[in-house]
């Protein structure tokens, strides 16, 4: 059995086959790989490389260019003004936006892919900014909260232009091969919960999700959406708008893939273990992944960091990590029906 067959699987809450699958869904932090460098492990591999080093199951994630070469930058993502202010700055600045070749900007990365793809050997799975995401890069985190009050026209027509762009580009992505998941990158949650109500939620989010998420499973893709933070208000939002999934479900932020699980039978979810576990020995691994044990057994979960593999963890403790993940996924399975 293929990765690929044993994700289709599990997602659709299959429990016939041997085992889950073991990813590195966000990959490394840069940093965690120096420290891994410096400590022995072969210097410079590819993401295909590391996956075989670390005993890992392939993936390749395609995150959609939304910027044309040439766009200006903000001083700083995380904080301090964007790159627009109002409509006349969008205007301006709008040629930048939306490149007509996204897809064949990603066409050698398509091409290495599609061997291993085609075998079922390679987990494909892309991701297109959101509509919480991509309004924010343009203005700046406080600006753009407050361009759902001062703005709202612009908003909706910065989100009528780049649902107009994500639908060719699903469609384009689409002739080459269908994604076995794919993310709408939003991170619309802090640590207490989500940074707008459900009714601007559903004005300024949902007609588009709406829109998008029809031509995204045209291809048979699952859809999540990456958020961190406490998303656990939001999941009901997400779930009438369509999607079908969310990652990372941060442990530190109070997400508890298990009480998820008991309010959302049916909501797919990836991620979801405490990251923090990796600093506190082989112990705590352990032990985390014996809390998620419930929600593994329940299906349509994929275990997982919730979020990237912090620097600071030691190669012997991640590759513990990795074969807890292998031993616990098989038992969970065994060939028996979710729910037993």
């Amino acid at each position: 059995m293929t990765v690929r067959e044993r994700f289709c699987k599990l997602m659709n809450g299959d429990r016939t086959i041997d085992e889950s699958p073991v990813i590195e869904w966000a990959c490394w932090w840069d940093k965690t790989l120096e420290e891994w460098e410096r400590d022995g492990m072969p210097a410079k591999m590819t993401d295909h490389e590391l996956y075989q080093y670390f005993e890992l199951d392939a993936h390749t994630q395609f995150w959609f260019p939304h910027y044309k070469k040439g766009c200006p930058k903000a001083k700083c993502a995380y904080n301090g003004p964007g790159i627009i202010q109002d409509e006349s700055d969008y205007e301006r600045l709008k040629p930048y936006f939306f490149p007509e070749d996204g897809v064949e900007q990603m066409k050698k990365q398509i091409e290495e892919t599609l061997p291993l793809y085609e075998k079922g050997e390679m987990l494909v799975w892309y991701t297109l900014n959101g509509y919480f995401w991509f309004p924010r890069e343009l203005f700046g985190p406080e600006a753009h909260l407050y361009a759902f009050y001062d703005y709202p026209e612009l908003y909706h027509r910065i989100c009528e232009d780049l649902c107009q762009w994500h639908i060719k580009m699903i469609h384009e992505f689409g002739k080459y091969m269908k994604a076995d998941f794919m993310t709408i990158a939003e991170d619309l949650s802090y640590n207490l919960g989500p940074m707008l109500s459900e009714e601007m939620f559903d004005e300024f989010i949902k007609p588009y999700y709406e829109r998008i998420i029809p031509e995204i499973k045209k291809y048979g893709t699952k859809v999540f959406v990456d958020t961190d933070g406490k998303v656990d208000k939001a999941v009901p939002w997400f779930l009438k708008s369509g999607v079908e999934g969310v990652l990372p479900l941060e442990r530190q932020s109070g997400v508890d893939v298990n009480e998820l699980r008991k309010t959302y039978p049916e909501l797919l979810m990836i991620g979801g273990f405490d990251k923090r576990c990796m600093f506190e020995g082989k112990e705590a691994i352990k032990k985390e992944v014996e809390r998620l044990l419930p929600a593994i057994r329940s299906g349509r979960y994929l275990i997982g960091m919730d979020h990237q593999t912090p620097p600071g963890t030691s190669m012997e403790n991640y590759r513990y990590y990795i074969s807890l993940l292998r031993e616990y996924g098989k038992q969970a399975c065994k060939g028996e029906k979710y729910g037993r």
